[in-house]
């Protein structure tokens, strides 16, 4: 099948859109921030990513300019934390539409850490978490020029925060974290089994190995 997208929500035919589905798993943007009043907010992004390396340097995007990601501009700061399995009803609950002002921290059951860089808290619980400082921000247009109502928040890495834990044989473990993802529809992934990729350039015979850690 082939379809535009620009022809409508229901261009594809299908009862449910697949968009969202092919480009998945995603990582899940779990931004903590305070307001200019300095309220804490904590809410998931599922349009979310690590786009560079050195400096480290991530960017979240937001249909609508909601809460977290209008404090991110208003202050210049956020802090992304790690979602995983064991706090998955916590971070579903933090998607919840409280009121302005309410704290996502208090009703998910969470606990606000103290952050290095930033002013903004962390989750303590999560098992890491990074404090960023904006770069830029900006409000997405379409090919006509139009405004979508979407914006791009794009974030400097300036802290790192790790439970040490999970870092095993000198590496963040992802399975042990029991990291998740957002993929299509209401459907989430969980990190169970890695495989590991030798590269050409890394020299030697190219091998894949597969570890099962669940």
């Amino acid at each position: 099948m082939f379809y535009k997208p620009g022809d409508g929500r229901k261009a594809h035919g299908l009862p449910f859109d697949p968009l969202k589905a092919i480009v998945a798993p995603r990582p899940i943007g779990w931004m903590s921030t305070l307001d200019a009043a300095g309220r804490p907010n904590l809410a998931p992004y599922s349009f979310f990513n690590l786009v560079q390396g050195y400096p480290p340097i991530m960017v979240f995007g937001s249909e609508g300019l909601k809460h977290s990601a209008a404090n991110a501009v208003a202050t210049g700061e956020f802090v992304f934390n790690l979602a995983t399995r064991p706090l998955f009803d916590a971070m579903n609950t933090s998607s919840g539409a409280l009121p302005e002002g309410e704290n996502e921290f208090d009703a998910a059951g969470l606990t606000m850490a103290p952050c290095h860089m930033v002013r903004a808290p962390r989750v303590a619980e999560s098992p890491a978490s990074m404090e960023c400082k904006v770069l830029q921000w900006m409000e997405l247009h379409d090919l006509d020029g139009k405004p979508t109502d979407g914006f791009m928040i794009i974030g400097q890495v300036v802290g790192i925060h790790i439970d040490e834990r999970y870092i095993i044989e000198g590496r963040f473990d992802a399975v042990a974290a029991q990291s998740i993802a957002r993929c299509g529809y209401r459907d989430y992934a969980q990190v169970t089994e890695m495989f590991e990729a030798l590269r050409p350039t890394d020299g030697g015979v190219f091998t894949t190995t597969t570890s099962d850690r669940t």
